[in-house]
């Protein structure tokens, strides 16, 4: 029997899903199913309880889950001691991120990386904080990067930077004559915010409960694009990275206002799964991450 097996059926039980187990495997949902099939009949036990799309593990099929994490982790450990020994630097990196950090703050460092590694790929998706925590602990991306980060089990988080919440509006707007302002400011003015399960949207209520100001959003989007945009035709103010607005600044479609009162940051975390064995690409990944920018050579 081939450690495939025993991979596809750790990777269907972590990704909760057959079809994303085929993603992962570069195979079809079909093959994923024979395979779980083939370990079930080599074993003569039922390893999994169907329940329409659903499906539970049965007593069985915990033992042999443990086992195939046991056995795949020892597998990756030694693929990657051997590529370490011979140099070798390929494979495919799956990140996951958030709109803001994948578009603003991550090209440099992809750009870094590639250069140096142009063998490894990197395959980069766009999800929801909460979603970016679920497919870390579910095996369906290698690294993960979120703002606000906070402690799950078993998942490792690293600092990434801090970047700095800055209030926006349109050149023309009332505020813009200014070049500080206080969130008392803001408070009398429209409010553009992100939707409330997102962290920096948790952040930017705590910042205002604090300072005892109520505020009420006349619109609410997921994506920081979008709230710009908002921004741009002067339907209302909002708070936002300062990252994320510096090009649209020095295009002179938004005005950037400083936050007086406070210290007004956004850390960024690294997140990746704490028991998964790290290929070298994905450390030597890591150690990009973690490297300060202006530190990179000019391509």
């Amino acid at each position: 029997m081939q450690i495939g097996c025993f991979k596809v059926f750790r990777d269907v039980v972590d990704a909760q899903s057959f079809s994303k187990a085929g993603d992962l495997n570069h195979v079809s949902q079909s093959a994923v199913s024979q395979q779980v099939k083939t370990l079930e009949t080599q074993f003569g036990i039922p390893l999994l309880e169907r329940h329409g799309k659903k499906f539970a593990l049965t007593n069985e099929g915990e033992i042999i889950y443990e086992a195939s994490r046991e056995l795949t982790q020892i597998y990756e450990k030694l693929q990657h001691r051997f590529q370490e020994l011979h140099n070798v630097m390929t494979g495919t990196i799956r990140v996951v991120t958030v709109y803001s950090i994948g578009l603003h703050e991550l090209p440099v460092y992809l750009k870094t990386f590639l250069k140096k590694y142009p063998s490894v790929n990197i395959h980069l998706e766009y999800r929801r904080s909460n979603q970016v925590y679920e497919d870390i602990l579910h095996g369906i991306a290698d690294i993960g990067l979120v703002a606000f980060p906070i402690t799950r089990k078993n998942i490792k988080i690293e600092l990434f930077h801090k970047d700095t919440l800055i209030a926006i509006c349109k050149p023309t707007h009332p505020l813009a004559s200014q070049t500080h302002v206080t969130l008392q400011d803001l408070a009398l003015h429209k409010f553009i915010a992100f939707e409330p399960d997102i962290p920096t949207r948790q952040a930017i209520d705590k910042m205002f409960h604090d300072a005892n100001l109520e505020i009420k959003p006349i619109m609410e989007f997921d994506n920081i694009e979008t709230v710009k945009r908002a921004v741009e035709i002067d339907t209302g103010v909002s708070i936002v990275p300062r990252a994320t607005v510096m090009q649209e600044a020095n295009n002179g479609l938004l005005k950037i206002l400083e936050l007086t009162g406070g210290d007004y940051s956004r850390p960024l975390g690294i997140l990746y799964q704490q028991n998964r064995i790290l290929s070298s690409a994905q450390k030597k990944f890591l150690e990009i991450l973690k490297t300060d920018p202006t530190k990179f050579p000019a391509y």
